[in-house]
Parts: structure tokens; C-alpha cells; sequence
């Protein structure tokens, strides 16, 4: 790839990839590897998914933009499917990311608090998004440095840490926002006494609890959503990622009173919710739900833990159904990634000690031993010192 021809933004690995079946991806020589990242938990039902791109094709053919000035058939359906997750409850926006539903999230709990409450509450460490407001709601100063003054109203407290949002919480704040599961930190998941803790601290204010669930939704942790699984009911939710496989689509999911806080001219996408990314968002669902894929994302999570556990130089496994921070013993994860890559396995770094997997939910058993075999000889190298210092595979999206 010419990198001159592209902005600096990404470390982009010395591999270009041409085709992609399943778990499996392959490059420009043909060589074939086992995908344990899935685009940063984007492609949940495996890369080149028949009922997938059947869906993409013949919505093509048949309608591909018309504005949300207009209604179509696929956004209305998959709304429909959306509720239809939650219980029966929430009215959608759909845009074309995360960082645009986080926005929308961030803009409905501003306008609920109409100008006196206009502050957010999130956590250190927190990823939300690049664009302004979203990062900064991000928890990483690192990443705000260069793009300073970032909008104001958003404070940052340690994550799984109750009392320091309870003492930060005042008539300012308009919302509450964290990650069920903290991703690009490491995969680290919040505990059920800070979430619920959070929910009280929330109804005792009059506040929207939003769950931002980009990287834990559509069926990646074992429920349709990370939420269901805590016992814990944000009032708006986020999701981009997994929701159309790899195209562009965000949603913000917001419970009444919040969802219907927008008036006409409040908010609004040219592209967002088009017909095409819907109807390849449709088949997801309808992939997830026919091949029992929640369940099986639960199974093969157990699995592969159970795996990861037993390779010398791991510490611990974090995380739930296939989306696991795997914790080494010593420094050597930006070593491992581009080594385990040159062996035919992709996976990446959210820091020197923290590997994050978040394969493909149609990941088979047999991948998941050879991926781990291969994991496990690259560690022992890194340990043993036989391997060289990189930062391509860091977090960087």
C-alpha cells in the first residue's frame, strides 16, 4: 500500500489483505490466517457471510440513498429488531459510527437538562470517540494532546470506583457515561456494584444513565447488549461496530423520557441509516439469532479462556463471551502482535502487557486451538528475549 498517498494516522502492518471466509482472512501472497481481532470487534458474523452480502446486493439493486427526509422499509425493520432486544423499549438514530452515536447520546442528555445541566460524568481511561466532544469524554489525556481546548463539561473519575462519582456528581452534571466494558483499556470489565451504584446515583439525580456499548453490543459479550447480562438498564445506549459487519452504521438507543427529547432540526445524518447498511444490519441479526450465536459467543469465550489460561507468561484473562483482555506477566505485547501476525494469527495491543481478542462470534473450536498454539509459541520467544521491539497491533483506532 502506498502510505504516502494516506494520512499519517495509523501504524498499518506490512500486510494487505484481499479476501476474507469466516475466521479467516487472506493476503495478496494468498497465505491464509486466523482473524482474532475481526476489525476491532466489527465483523461479527465472520468475513464474507452469504446472508450478509446477499442482503448488501440486492438492497443495492434495489435502493441505495434517498435521505432521511424520506422513510425505507430496512431502517424501519431494523429499529423494529433493535426494540425488540431491549424488551420492547427505546427509539433509535442511526448514524455511521460510534463516535457519532456517542455524540447523539451526549446531545440528547444536554438538551434533557436544557442549558442548566450540561456536564458529563465519565471515567478515566474511557474511549467514546475522536471526534470533539467524544474525546473529549474520553478518559485519555494522551490522546487529547494537540486538539486542546477540547468542549467543556466533561469530568473524569477513576472507573469501578463508586464513591469518586458519587462525590463528583452535582446539579451540574446532565448525564452519566461509561463503558460496560472498558475496551481499548484493556478489556476490563465494570463490576456490578459500580454499574448498579451508578443506575441509583442517576435516578437520585434526574439524569440519563448511558451505557456506551460500541464495542460490547450486538451480541459480542453472550446477550444482545453487555447491560443484559449485569442486571443494569442504562435509559440510552450506544452501538457501531458489529451492528453491519464491517459497514458503516452507529445507533443511539434512548428510553422515554430521552427518546423523544429531539424535535425536528435538533440532530441529523445525510448518510446515517441509509438503506443498504440497514439491510446488511438486518442480516446480522438474523445471523446472530439463527445460528444461536449469543450462546455460542458465551461457549467459545469459556473456551478460549480456558485455553489462554494454561500458556505459560499469561497472567490473567479478563472479559466476557469473545471479547477477552489477555493480561502477560511481563512487558512484551507489542513483541507478540506483529511476530503472531508473520505466524498467521491477527490480534492486537491495548497497552505492553494487555492482548485484546475479539474474533469473529462464527469463530470455530478448531481455530481457536490452532490460534492459541500459535499465541503461546510467540510468547515463549518474546520471554525468552529471541524477538524485537514494535509498536505495530497498538490500540489506535
Amino acid at each position: 500500500m502506498n502510505q504516502a498517498t494516506l494520512m499519517n494516522t495509523y501504524k498499518r502492518a506490512d500486510v494487505t489483505f484481499i479476501r476474507g471466509e469466516g475466521e479467516f482472512l487472506f493476503d495478496t501472497d494468498g497465505k491464509r490466517y486466523i482473524d482474532l481481532l475481526s476489525g476491532i470487534a466489527v465483523v461479527a458474523v465472520g468475513h464474507g457471510n452469504p446472508r450478509v452480502a446477499e442482503a448488501i446486493a440486492q438492497q443495492a439493486r434495489n435502493l441505495v440513498h434517498v435521505s432521511n427526509l424520506f422513510g425505507t422499509l430496512p431502517m424501519r425493520e431494523l429499529s423494529e429488531r433493535i426494540q425488540s432486544t431491549t424488551g420492547g423499549w427505546g427509539r433509535v438514530f442511526f448514524c455511521n459510527s460510534g463516535a457519532e452515536a456517542n455524540e447523539c447520546a451526549i446531545k440528547l442528555a444536554r438538551k434533557a437538562g436544557v442549558g442548566r445541566r450540561y456536564r458529563v460524568l465519565a471515567a478515566e481511561g474511557a474511549f467514546h470517540g475522536r471526534t470533539l466532544a467524544s474525546l473529549a469524554c474520553t478518559g485519555q489525556p494522551e490522546k487529547w494532546k494537540g486538539f486542546e481546548p477540547l468542549p467543556e463539561g466533561f469530568v473524569h473519575r477513576p472507573y469501578n470506583n463508586l464513591d469518586a462519582f458519587a462525590s463528583a456528581l452535582d446539579d451540574s452534571f446532565a448525564a452519566i457515561m461509561v463503558e460496560p466494558i472498558q475496551g481499548e483499556r484493556g478489556v476490563i470489565p465494570g463490576t456490578t456494584e459500580f454499574l448498579k451504584g451508578l443506575r441509583d446515583l442517576c435516578d437520585r439525580a434526574g439524569i440519563p444513565l448511558i451505557f456506551d456499548e460500541v464495542q460490547t453490543g450486538v451480541g459480542r459479550t453472550g446477550e444482545w447488549w453487555a447491560f443484559q447480562s449485569m442486571g443494569v438498564k442504562p435509559d440510552i445506549f450506544t452501538s457501531a461496530k458489529g451492528i453491519a459487519n464491517g459497514l458503516p452504521l452507529g445507533a443511539c438507543i434512548a428510553d422515554e423520557p430521552y427518546g423523544s427529547v429531539f424535535v425536528p432540526g435538533d440532530h441529523g445524518t445525510t448518510y446515517g441509516g441509509g438503506p443498504v447498511v440497514c439491510a446488511a444490519a438486518v442480516a446480522v441479526f438474523d445471523e446472530i439469532e439463527q445460528l444461536s450465536l449469543r450462546a455460542e459467543a458465551k461457549r467459545k469465550g469459556e473456551l478460549l479462556t480456558s485455553l489462554l489460561r494454561n500458556i505459560p507468561g499469561v497472567q490473567e484473562v479478563r472479559g466476557a463471551g469473545l471479547m477477552r483482555g489477555v493480561v502477560l506477566s511481563s512487558p512484551v505485547a507489542l513483541q507478540v502482535v506483529p511476530k503472531a501476525l508473520s505466524a498467521g494469527v491477527v490480534l492486537n495491543a491495548t497497552s505492553d502487557s494487555v492482548l485484546r481478542l475479539v474474533p469473529p462470534l462464527v469463530i470455530s473450536d478448531p481455530s481457536l486451538h490452532e490460534a492459541v498454539q500459535i499465541v503461546a509459541g510467540v510468547l515463549a520467544e518474546a520471554q525468552r528475549g529471541d524477538i524485537g521491539s514494535s509498536t505495530a497491533g497498538v490500540a489506535a483506532y
